[in-house]
This record gives structure tokens, C-alpha cells and sequence, in this order.
């Protein structure tokens, strides 16, 4: 896609409900896949692209981190949508690398290697094993300075078309529409790749 097409497909995506959305990108290319990790506002993200492809890919991609509420959370999700889940989990188990390094601070040296084991590899593994056409994510604009610069429709450096259907929506408004909805919320959720809650976590470039 184009800049100028990008551009224009925004603009006319731009006042349109998370499902028209998800929608215009179920028609625009085959093989989307959904990713998420279960943090807080993933139910709206699952919801909306089940609700219009239930079979959708569900690309879970565990750090191995997660508190027992964030596990319980996606197992009730998991259930009560019916998700379609492919689990990826890094190659070395949790206790392996707490012998090793721990978890590190960002200014560690360690921190890279860290983040390669238990995010970059497992993610670029499940993108390489399903070569979606299409992710569905669940990024909003004021998240991140990057996210900032992104709209609902973006790219990554390799070209693959990336939809964020909730992107100009407030968590006033997300929880107004999980409410609606009947969907969970948890809030526990831990990213042990970031120390600052506003930091990249390194997938979306």
C-alpha cells in the first residue's frame, strides 16, 4: 500500500466502529492474524475481530512472565470467545534465565538479549510459521510517542499491513464498550521488557 493510499484509507476509516473496520481489512487481505498478550483492553481487540472472523488466527505470544491473574484472564477469554490460539513461548523456560541474568534493568547490557529471548524471537517466530497477510493489533494513539505517529492503518519495515481498529479511542471509551459488551478486564498485566509503562516494546517498527 502506497503512502498516499495509506493516507486516504485513513482518512475514510477515520470515524468508521472497530468492526467496520476490522471488516474493510477481512476484505483487503487474506490470512489476517490478531496478536496480543492479554493486557489490559485485549478483550476489545479479540471481540471485534472474532465477532466478524471467528476462526481468526489468535498469535499469543507468552513471555512466560505473566501474573496468575493475567493467566486466568486469557484462559476465560480463551473459553468464553472461543479463540482460535496458537501459543508461542520463548526456547529457554523462565527459570533457565532467572539462573542466568534475572530480569534486567534497561541499562543492562543483558536487557537486549533479554528482550530478543522472550518477545522478538517468539513473535518473529509465529510471523514467519503463519506469513499472515494482515495483523490486527491493539494500539492506540497517546500509548507511546511511535504510536503517536502511526493511524489505524500503518506498516511495518517489512511491509505488512498493520490495523488498529481501536486506535483513537480513549480507555473511557474502551471501558464503556467492554461493558457493553460483557467482557473482562484485568489489569495486573506484566511486561518484564519495559521499565517505563510508556517504553516500545520493540514488535511494532
Amino acid at each position: 500500500m502506497s503512502t498516499r493510499s495509506m493516507e486516504q484509507t485513513n482518512r475514510e476509516l477515520r470515524d468508521k466502529s472497530p468492526e467496520e473496520i476490522v471488516a474493510w481489512a477481512i476484505n483487503y487481505a487474506n490470512n489476517p492474524v490478531v496478536t496480543t498478550n492479554f493486557r489490559p483492553y485485549e478483550a476489545a481487540i479479540l471481540f471485534a475481530c472474532t465477532r466478524l472472523k471467528k476462526d481468526i488466527k489468535v498469535l499469543w505470544c507468552d513471555t512466560g512472565y505473566n501474573t496468575p491473574a493475567t493467566y486466568k484472564h486469557a484462559d476465560e477469554l480463551i473459553t468464553s470467545l472461543g479463540l482460535n490460539v496458537h501459543l508461542y513461548v520463548p526456547k529457554q523456560t523462565s527459570a533457565y534465565r532467572d539462573a542466568l541474568m534475572g530480569i534486567p534493568q534497561v541499562e543492562d547490557p543483558q536487557h537486549a538479549r533479554f528482550t530478543e529471548q522472550v518477545k522478538l524471537e517468539p513473535f518473529n517466530r509465529a510471523m514467519q510459521e503463519h506469513k499472515p497477510g494482515l495483523w490486527f493489533t491493539n494500539l492506540r494513539k497517546g500509548q507511546t510517542a511511535f504510536r503517536d505517529r502511526i493511524d489505524i492503518v500503518s506498516q511495518t519495515k517489512d511491509g505488512l499491513i498493520k490495523v488498529s481498529p481501536f486506535y483513537h479511542w480513549t480507555d473511557a471509551a474502551l471501558d464503556a464498550y467492554l461493558e457493553t459488551h460483557g467482557l473482562p478486564n484485568e489489569f495486573s498485566y506484566f511486561d518484564p521488557t519495559k521499565v517505563l509503562a510508556n517504553r516500545e516494546c520493540g514488535l511494532h517498527s
